[in-house]
């Protein structure tokens, strides 16, 4: 390719054009300081700089509150599935609501520490919907209730949680932090890679409560304790720099274009577009019919038949839109349209699958 391809990736994802460019300028000579980000030492006044910098923006973002501690980690959020029970099972036990891939494994690692109930569940239908949550089935001694907002594989995302009966709720949020806006009041812990919305992967960010800091588990090792990277202000050991500073230059240019309701207009326009194109379609089927249920960031969709979808996607790459392969549980196609997909993106994929639709 001589020009850049519109890239539908689950993750790694897409990231902003005046990033990357912001990026390049700098990346020799940042700011005068002579050296490229990822040289310079985490324990220099510079890098300080950056990482407050990404912090501060990043609560003007989201309006976090002065009680919740912000931290950049590493490990993705798969580590967070065995630092959350760590950290938060007193009773050992804990609710979780199974949506998909992600919950399962979250699930599977929770197990390993104590009581896991699956108060609802959506996997016998292979997670096309959300499951029906009984309010009454969170156990009243459960420590936390943990969920995933937003269901990369399988395209579903929760627009209204349940009523968790005042236990702390835990929320990954990987796949579509920053994409709406949120009360951050409502969650004990919110946690998030950073592939997918923020910047590129290695960078893991945990936005907790500052009252659940205090306590882990007497066999939690220190790298996993919550209070560990907060009493060293994410730089207990050397953090994600220069992943960090990419998230940095996200967060001001999501500042520069209206901040998180500026987006989630953008993104609901975005969705809109290709489920319409897909709901008025002879050919493609999306994977969750049910639209409230329905994804604004991950779009799982497929023909009948799995040469088509082969020759969709081989068709769709031709044209620059590129990595719109489905997961295995689902097959076919998905578009995931994350923050910095450009309208012109998903422009070009509807009327790519308008022609393929007449074609075939």
């Amino acid at each position: 390719m001589s020009e850049r391809v519109y890239n539908f990736s689950a993750g790694p994802g897409v990231l902003p054009e005046a990033v990357l460019k912001k990026a390049a300028e700098q990346m020799m000579n940042y700011e005068g300081s002579g050296m490229s980000v990822m040289e310079m030492s985490h324990r220099s006044k510079v890098y300080q700089s950056i990482i407050d910098g990404a912090e501060k923006s990043l609560r003007e973002l989201m309006n976090i509150p002065a009680n919740y501690k912000v931290l950049f980690l590493q490990g993705g959020a798969s580590l967070q599935f065995a630092m959350v029970p760590l950290n938060f099972m007193k009773n050992n036990k804990a609710d979780y609501i199974n949506t998909g891939e992600w919950s399962t494994k979250a699930i599977k690692e929770a197990q390993r520490y104590g009581d896991v109930k699956v108060v609802a569940s959506s996997e016998a239908e292979v997670f096309n919907h959300l499951p029906v949550v009984n309010e009454n089935d969170f156990r009243a001694d459960a420590d936390y209730v943990h969920m995933t907002s937003n269901n990369t594989i399988f395209g579903t995302s929760w627009k209204k949680y349940p009523n968790v009966k005042g236990k702390p709720l835990v929320v990954d949020m990987s796949s579509d932090i920053l994409s709406k806006v949120i009360d951050v009041n409502d969650y004990a812990m919110i946690y998030a890679g950073a592939q997918k919305n923020i910047g590129p992967a290695g960078v893991t960010v945990v936005i907790i409560r500052e009252d659940l800091v205090e306590y882990s588990r007497p066999e939690t090792p220190t790298m996993l304790k919550y209070k560990t990277h907060v009493d060293g202000a994410s730089m207990f050991n050397t953090p994600p720099t220069y992943g960090i500073y990419i998230a940095k230059l996200g967060f001001e240019y999501l500042q520069s274009i209206g901040g998180v309701p500026a987006i989630e207009k953008i993104n609901n326009r975005k969705a809109a577009m290709l489920y319409e194109v897909l709901d008025n379609s002879k050919l493609f089927k999306c994977h969750v019919q049910n639209k409230e249920d329905r994804s604004i960031m991950n779009i799982p969709f497929r023909t009948a038949s799995d040469d088509l979808d082969k020759k969709f996607l081989a068709d769709a790459a031709k044209e620059g839109l590129v990595t719109l392969s489905g997961h295995k549980k689902t097959g076919g196609m998905r578009a995931s349209i994350y923050n910095a997909m450009p309208i012109e993106g998903v422009e070009k994929l509807v009327a790519f699958i308008k022609k393929f639709d007449k074609e075939n």
